[in-house]
Protein backbone atom coordinates (compact mmCIF):
# COMPACT_ATOMS: atom_id res chain seq x y z
CA UNK A 1 0.00 0.00 0.00
CA UNK A 2 1.51 3.31 -1.04
CA UNK A 3 0.00 6.82 -1.03
CA UNK A 4 0.87 9.55 -3.51
CA UNK A 5 0.72 13.09 -2.16
CA UNK A 6 -2.40 14.98 -3.29
CA UNK A 7 -2.21 18.13 -5.34
CA UNK A 8 -2.29 21.30 -3.19
CA UNK A 9 -5.74 22.22 -1.95
CA UNK A 10 -6.59 25.76 -2.99
CA UNK A 11 -9.67 25.95 -0.75
CA UNK A 12 -11.23 23.98 2.02
CA UNK A 13 -13.37 21.41 0.27
CA UNK A 14 -14.97 18.29 1.71
CA UNK A 15 -13.19 15.02 0.89
CA UNK A 16 -14.66 11.83 -0.57
CA UNK A 17 -12.97 8.44 -0.33
CA UNK A 18 -13.84 6.08 -3.18
CA UNK A 19 -12.66 2.47 -3.27
CA UNK A 20 -12.32 0.55 -6.52
CA UNK A 21 -11.92 3.91 -8.24
CA UNK A 22 -9.77 2.79 -11.16
CA UNK A 23 -12.71 2.00 -13.47
CA UNK A 24 -16.45 1.78 -13.90
CA UNK A 25 -18.84 2.89 -11.17
CA UNK A 26 -16.04 3.82 -8.77
CA UNK A 27 -14.34 6.06 -11.31
CA UNK A 28 -17.62 7.74 -12.22
CA UNK A 29 -18.45 8.27 -8.55
CA UNK A 30 -15.11 10.02 -8.04
CA UNK A 31 -15.62 12.35 -11.00
CA UNK A 32 -19.24 13.06 -10.09
CA UNK A 33 -18.28 13.99 -6.53
CA UNK A 34 -15.37 16.11 -7.76
CA UNK A 35 -17.86 17.96 -9.96
CA UNK A 36 -19.95 18.57 -6.83
CA UNK A 37 -17.09 20.24 -5.00
CA UNK A 38 -15.30 17.37 -3.29
CA UNK A 39 -11.60 16.72 -3.13
CA UNK A 40 -10.80 13.04 -3.45
CA UNK A 41 -8.96 10.13 -1.92
CA UNK A 42 -9.08 7.23 -4.36
CA UNK A 43 -7.86 3.70 -3.92
CA UNK A 44 -7.46 0.56 -6.05
CA UNK A 45 -4.62 -1.68 -7.15
CA UNK A 46 -3.91 0.00 -10.50
CA UNK A 47 -1.96 3.14 -9.69
CA UNK A 48 -1.64 4.28 -13.30
CA UNK A 49 -5.40 4.43 -13.69
CA UNK A 50 -5.81 6.22 -10.39
CA UNK A 51 -3.27 8.81 -11.43
CA UNK A 52 -5.11 9.35 -14.72
CA UNK A 53 -8.30 9.82 -12.72
CA UNK A 54 -6.57 12.28 -10.41
CA UNK A 55 -5.35 14.32 -13.39
CA UNK A 56 -8.85 14.35 -14.87
CA UNK A 57 -10.49 15.36 -11.59
CA UNK A 58 -8.01 18.20 -11.15
CA UNK A 59 -8.21 19.38 -14.76
CA UNK A 60 -12.00 19.27 -15.07
CA UNK A 61 -13.12 20.12 -11.55
CA UNK A 62 -10.16 21.54 -9.64
CA UNK A 63 -10.22 18.63 -7.21
CA UNK A 64 -7.08 17.72 -5.28
CA UNK A 65 -6.67 13.95 -5.17
CA UNK A 66 -4.80 11.60 -2.88
CA UNK A 67 -3.93 8.36 -4.69
CA UNK A 68 -3.60 5.33 -2.42
CA UNK A 69 -2.55 2.03 -3.99
CA UNK A 70 -4.02 -0.85 -2.03
CA UNK A 71 -5.32 -4.38 -2.41
CA UNK A 72 -8.36 -4.80 -0.18
CA UNK A 73 -7.83 -8.56 -0.16
CA UNK A 74 -4.95 -7.92 2.23
CA UNK A 75 -6.11 -7.89 5.86
CA UNK A 76 -4.27 -4.71 6.81
CA UNK A 77 -5.39 -2.69 3.76
CA UNK A 78 -8.40 -0.82 5.25
CA UNK A 79 -6.41 0.51 8.21
CA UNK A 80 -3.48 1.37 5.94
CA UNK A 81 -5.80 3.37 3.68
CA UNK A 82 -7.25 5.29 6.61
CA UNK A 83 -3.76 5.92 8.01
CA UNK A 84 -2.69 7.32 4.63
CA UNK A 85 -5.72 9.59 4.48
CA UNK A 86 -5.26 10.86 8.01
CA UNK A 87 -1.52 11.21 7.46
CA UNK A 88 -2.34 13.59 4.60
CA UNK A 89 -4.47 15.66 6.98
CA UNK A 90 -7.76 14.74 5.32
CA UNK A 91 -11.12 14.23 6.99
CA UNK A 92 -13.47 11.99 5.01
CA UNK A 93 -17.03 13.23 4.77
CA UNK A 94 -18.19 11.00 1.90
CA UNK A 95 -17.35 7.29 1.70
CA UNK A 96 -18.13 5.19 -1.37
CA UNK A 97 -17.54 1.49 -0.73
CA UNK A 98 -17.42 0.35 -4.33
CA UNK A 99 -14.49 -2.08 -4.63
CA UNK A 100 -15.56 -5.53 -5.70
CA UNK A 101 -15.28 -8.34 -8.20
CA UNK A 102 -16.70 -11.72 -9.09
CA UNK A 103 -15.34 -15.26 -9.08
CA UNK A 104 -16.29 -17.11 -12.23
CA UNK A 105 -15.66 -20.67 -11.11
CA UNK A 106 -18.35 -22.43 -9.03
CA UNK A 107 -17.90 -22.29 -5.26
CA UNK A 108 -17.01 -25.94 -4.74
CA UNK A 109 -14.54 -26.00 -7.64
CA UNK A 110 -12.26 -23.22 -6.46
CA UNK A 111 -9.54 -23.24 -3.79
CA UNK A 112 -10.57 -21.84 -0.43
CA UNK A 113 -7.87 -19.15 -0.59
CA UNK A 114 -9.66 -17.61 -3.59
CA UNK A 115 -12.90 -17.45 -1.64
CA UNK A 116 -11.18 -16.14 1.49
CA UNK A 117 -9.63 -13.24 -0.46
CA UNK A 118 -12.99 -12.60 -2.12
CA UNK A 119 -14.69 -12.39 1.28
CA UNK A 120 -12.05 -9.99 2.60
CA UNK A 121 -12.74 -7.62 -0.29
CA UNK A 122 -16.49 -8.06 -0.44
CA UNK A 123 -17.30 -8.23 3.29
CA UNK A 124 -14.44 -7.39 5.66
CA UNK A 125 -12.89 -4.42 3.88
CA UNK A 126 -15.91 -2.17 3.45
CA UNK A 127 -17.21 -2.94 6.94
CA UNK A 128 -13.84 -2.06 8.45
CA UNK A 129 -13.53 1.15 6.45
CA UNK A 130 -17.02 2.16 7.56
CA UNK A 131 -16.22 1.29 11.17
CA UNK A 132 -13.04 3.37 11.02
CA UNK A 133 -14.49 6.44 9.29
CA UNK A 134 -18.13 6.76 10.34
CA UNK A 135 -17.50 7.80 13.99
CA UNK A 136 -15.69 10.96 12.87
CA UNK A 137 -18.58 11.78 10.54
CA UNK A 138 -20.97 11.43 13.47
CA UNK A 139 -18.75 13.65 15.62
CA UNK A 140 -18.81 16.35 12.92
CA UNK A 141 -22.57 15.97 12.44
CA UNK A 142 -22.42 15.32 8.71
CA UNK A 143 -21.43 12.54 6.34
CA UNK A 144 -22.51 10.30 3.51
CA UNK A 145 -21.87 6.56 3.06
CA UNK A 146 -22.80 4.84 -0.19
CA UNK A 147 -22.32 1.09 -0.33
CA UNK A 148 -22.39 -0.16 -3.91
CA UNK A 149 -24.35 -3.37 -3.56
CA UNK A 150 -26.31 -5.06 -6.34
CA UNK A 151 -29.76 -5.93 -7.59
CA UNK A 152 -28.53 -9.49 -7.01
CA UNK A 153 -28.95 -8.86 -3.27
CA UNK A 154 -32.70 -8.50 -3.72
CA UNK A 155 -33.48 -11.48 -5.92
CA UNK A 156 -33.04 -15.22 -6.31
CA UNK A 157 -29.50 -16.60 -6.24
CA UNK A 158 -28.03 -18.31 -9.28
CA UNK A 159 -26.19 -21.54 -8.49
CA UNK A 160 -22.57 -21.81 -7.49
CA UNK A 161 -21.63 -18.26 -6.53
CA UNK A 162 -21.17 -16.27 -3.32
CA UNK A 163 -21.69 -12.92 -5.08
CA UNK A 164 -25.42 -12.51 -4.29
CA UNK A 165 -24.81 -13.64 -0.71
CA UNK A 166 -22.15 -11.02 0.03
CA UNK A 167 -24.22 -8.32 -1.64
CA UNK A 168 -27.24 -9.39 0.43
CA UNK A 169 -25.14 -8.82 3.54
CA UNK A 170 -24.08 -5.40 2.26
CA UNK A 171 -27.65 -4.31 1.60
CA UNK A 172 -28.90 -5.61 4.93
CA UNK A 173 -26.02 -4.12 6.93
CA UNK A 174 -26.51 -0.77 5.17
CA UNK A 175 -30.16 -0.69 6.20
CA UNK A 176 -29.21 -1.44 9.79
CA UNK A 177 -26.44 1.16 9.85
CA UNK A 178 -28.75 3.80 8.40
CA UNK A 179 -31.17 3.25 11.27
CA UNK A 180 -28.33 3.54 13.78
CA UNK A 181 -27.29 6.86 12.23
CA UNK A 182 -30.70 8.54 12.11
CA UNK A 183 -30.51 11.99 13.65
CA UNK A 184 -26.71 12.22 13.46
CA UNK A 185 -26.50 13.98 10.09
CA UNK A 186 -24.81 10.95 8.56
CA UNK A 187 -26.66 9.13 5.78
CA UNK A 188 -26.12 5.52 4.68
CA UNK A 189 -27.47 4.12 1.43
CA UNK A 190 -27.17 0.78 -0.33
CA UNK A 191 -27.00 1.34 -4.08
CA UNK A 192 -28.30 -1.74 -5.91
CA UNK A 193 -27.65 -1.49 -9.66
CA UNK A 194 -28.44 -4.24 -12.10
CA UNK A 195 -26.40 -4.88 -15.23
CA UNK A 196 -24.21 -1.85 -15.86
CA UNK A 197 -21.96 -1.01 -18.79
CA UNK A 198 -18.50 -1.25 -17.20
CA UNK A 199 -15.50 -3.53 -17.64
CA UNK A 200 -16.73 -5.80 -14.80
CA UNK A 201 -17.98 -8.55 -17.10
CA UNK A 202 -14.98 -8.21 -19.43
CA UNK A 203 -12.59 -8.77 -16.52
CA UNK A 204 -14.69 -11.73 -15.39
CA UNK A 205 -14.54 -13.16 -18.92
CA UNK A 206 -18.30 -13.39 -19.48
CA UNK A 207 -18.94 -10.52 -21.90
CA UNK A 208 -20.17 -12.78 -24.70
CA UNK A 209 -22.69 -14.38 -22.37
CA UNK A 210 -23.86 -11.06 -20.95
CA UNK A 211 -24.36 -9.67 -24.44
CA UNK A 212 -27.19 -12.19 -24.85
CA UNK A 213 -29.26 -10.26 -22.32
CA UNK A 214 -31.80 -7.71 -23.61
CA UNK A 215 -30.57 -4.12 -23.79
CA UNK A 216 -33.43 -2.94 -21.58
CA UNK A 217 -31.73 -4.74 -18.68
CA UNK A 218 -28.63 -2.53 -18.94
CA UNK A 219 -27.75 0.94 -17.64
CA UNK A 220 -24.85 3.34 -18.01
CA UNK A 221 -22.47 3.80 -15.11
CA UNK A 222 -23.02 7.61 -14.85
CA UNK A 223 -26.79 7.03 -14.56
CA UNK A 224 -26.24 4.57 -11.73
CA UNK A 225 -23.92 7.01 -9.94
CA UNK A 226 -26.36 9.91 -10.29
CA UNK A 227 -29.14 7.79 -8.76
CA UNK A 228 -26.86 6.77 -5.90
CA UNK A 229 -25.83 10.33 -5.06
CA UNK A 230 -29.42 11.56 -5.18
CA UNK A 231 -30.59 8.71 -2.98
CA UNK A 232 -27.83 9.30 -0.45
CA UNK A 233 -28.80 12.95 -0.13
CA UNK A 234 -32.38 11.87 0.65
CA UNK A 235 -31.05 9.24 3.06
CA UNK A 236 -32.82 6.44 1.23
CA UNK A 237 -32.06 3.03 2.67
CA UNK A 238 -31.88 1.29 -0.71
CA UNK A 239 -31.62 2.80 -4.18
CA UNK A 240 -32.48 0.63 -7.18
CA UNK A 241 -31.69 2.65 -10.32
CA UNK A 242 -33.52 2.13 -13.61
CA UNK A 243 -37.11 1.25 -14.49
CA UNK A 244 -36.40 -2.41 -15.33
CA UNK A 245 -34.45 -2.93 -12.12
CA UNK A 246 -37.16 -1.29 -10.02
CA UNK A 247 -39.71 -3.63 -11.56
CA UNK A 248 -37.48 -6.65 -10.93
CA UNK A 249 -36.90 -5.66 -7.31
CA UNK A 250 -40.62 -5.13 -6.75
CA UNK A 251 -41.42 -8.49 -8.33
CA UNK A 252 -38.94 -10.22 -6.06
CA UNK A 253 -40.68 -8.70 -3.03
CA UNK A 254 -44.20 -9.76 -3.95
CA UNK A 255 -43.73 -13.01 -5.89
CA UNK A 256 -42.84 -16.17 -3.98
CA UNK A 257 -39.24 -17.35 -4.20
CA UNK A 258 -40.42 -20.64 -5.71
CA UNK A 259 -41.51 -18.62 -8.74
CA UNK A 260 -38.83 -15.91 -8.96
CA UNK A 261 -35.90 -18.31 -8.97
CA UNK A 262 -37.34 -19.80 -12.14
CA UNK A 263 -37.30 -16.39 -13.81
CA UNK A 264 -33.51 -15.96 -13.69
CA UNK A 265 -32.32 -15.33 -17.27
CA UNK A 266 -31.03 -18.47 -18.95
CA UNK A 267 -27.71 -16.84 -19.85
CA UNK A 268 -26.98 -16.18 -16.16
CA UNK A 269 -27.88 -19.72 -15.13
CA UNK A 270 -25.66 -21.20 -17.82
CA UNK A 271 -22.71 -19.03 -16.83
CA UNK A 272 -23.14 -19.64 -13.11
CA UNK A 273 -23.49 -23.40 -13.31
CA UNK A 274 -21.16 -24.19 -16.19
CA UNK A 275 -18.29 -21.73 -16.03
CA UNK A 276 -14.79 -22.88 -15.27
CA UNK A 277 -11.52 -21.11 -14.73
CA UNK A 278 -8.37 -21.39 -12.68
CA UNK A 279 -8.68 -18.25 -10.61
CA UNK A 280 -10.89 -15.29 -9.75
CA UNK A 281 -10.54 -12.29 -12.00
CA UNK A 282 -10.50 -8.82 -10.56
CA UNK A 283 -10.73 -5.21 -11.53
CA UNK A 284 -9.63 -2.33 -9.36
Amino acid sequence: MAPNAPAPRTAQRPVALVTGASAGIGRDFALALAARGYDLAVTARRVDRLQTLADEARGQHGAATLVVAADLAEPDAPKAIVDAVRGAGLDISYLVNNAGYGIREPFLDGPWDSHARFLRVMVDSWLELTHLLAPAMVARGHGRIVNVSSLASLGPEPPGTLYPAVKCLMTSASRSLRLSLLGTGVHCTALCPGFTYTEFHDVLGVRATMNKLPRLMWQSSPAVVAAGIAGAERNKAVVVPGAFNKFAAFACRVIPYAVTHRLTPKAILEESSGATGPAPRRNG
